[in-house]
């Protein structure tokens, strides 16, 4: 005779958002003890989740933490977007994010070997994991932390896909409170242009070296078909990143300017006012690699006509001191990840194998 009810297996499928036919099978194994039959339960979803984790997880939600002088950012990936817009999943990604910020987890694999709520993260992850009833993944996680003089903050976009934190040192605390709501700004601005580093400075000049000579190619191209149709060509760039604009560079583009506005017939005692402007416009030209990808180089998506730097240097002013990005993190979910497209047919006489 079984020692439980259909209460029994109401509260153990409340207590373990399992299926009511699994929650009969453990009330039965374990003769009606509850806490045994969540044991049972999570042996089963332990193996249920080892056969869903051979799955590609490359959808799922950013989920972000600030508060104070600290920064927390997640990438938590499951298997379909129709799971990454569940009610569960979200809190399940909140409840991960709260757990990496508490803990000050600097990273994924912090967070993969830690523990929550008095178990292995593992095996809270593989209890979400039968819940929900698709592969998650924390896959990558940044923490940044400040002080007094270090000003953090942040930005997820409304889809939940992409998500930045960002870090800036102050000259003081004052600036430090004061650019903090723009530093969500360039966050966003972060999270809409995609810079991959800091600045030029960062860039190794064997990939300089490689990136103008694929663009010059891919020009070369371009020009051919544009020449056959009686088009405008392109110009083809001598130099694209600050990083090539040595002191000898700008000397001889200077020199060049001045032969061109003595041949224009300009008056050389007006010159003083119109190289400054016209030396910039030929460093902008050659410097499209340090626009697309260093941040601190990009036009300002809020202000086109000026840097993100310059930016950042008018908001510091104004509070009296200066600033400096000193880091930033953006993650987009599923970034850099391979799905196989199957064919559905096959799919499903898989499934049915």
């Amino acid at each position: 005779m079984a020692n439980f009810g259909p209460k029994d297996i109401k509260t153990l499928r409340e207590m373990t958002s399992a299926g009511m036919m699994d929650c009969k099978k453990a009330l039965s194994s374990s003769d009606g003890d509850m806490d045994k039959a969540v044991e049972w339960l999570k042996e089963k979803g332990l193996g249920a989740a080892a056969k869903k984790a051979g799955k590609v997880a490359a959808e799922g939600l950013i989920s972000i933490k600030i508060e104070g002088d600290k920064a927390v950012l997640v990438e938590i990936n499951s298997q379909t977007d129709f799971v990454a817009q569940n009610e569960t999943f979200i809190n399940v990604t909140k409840e991960i994010a709260e757990h990496a910020f508490d803990n000050s987890l600097e990273d994924a694999d912090a967070i993969n070997n830690s523990e929550i709520n008095s178990q292995s993260f593992g095996d809270y992850l593989s209890l979400q994991i039968s819940k929900i009833g698709e592969n998650l993944v924390v896959r990558r996680s940044a923490l940044l932390e400040g002080n007094d003089t270090i000003s953090v903050n942040g930005y997820v976009h409304a889809n939940g896909r992409i998500g930045v934190i960002i870090a800036a040192k102050c000259s003081s605390k004052d600036v430090a409170d004061a650019i903090k709501s723009d530093l969500k700004n360039i966050s966003m601005h972060i999270s809409a242009m995609n810079p991959k580093t800091l600045s030029y400075r960062d860039f190794d000049e064997k990939f300089v070296e490689d990136e103008i000579k694929g663009r010059i190619a891919s020009i070369e191209k371009e020009n051919i078909e544009l020449h056959r149709l009686g088009k405008k060509e392109k110009t083809i760039p001598q130099y694209i990143s600050m990083s090539q604009l040595t002191e000898e560079v700008l000397t001889k583009a200077e020199d060049t300017l001045k032969e061109e506005l003595k041949a224009e017939g300009k008056p050389e005692k007006i010159w003083d006012r119109i190289l400054p402007g016209k030396l910039a416009r030929f460093i902008s030209d050659n410097t499209t690699l340090d626009k697309e990808l260093a941040l601190l180089d990009q036009d300002f998506v809020m202000d086109d006509k000026i840097t993100v730097a310059q930016h950042l240097e008018n908001v510091a002013k104004k509070a009296g001191g200066t600033a400096e990005i000193v880091s930033f993190t953006r993650l987009e979910v599923g970034e850099g990840i391979e799905v196989v497209e199957e064919d559905f047919a096959a799919e499903v006489a898989k499934q049915m194998a």
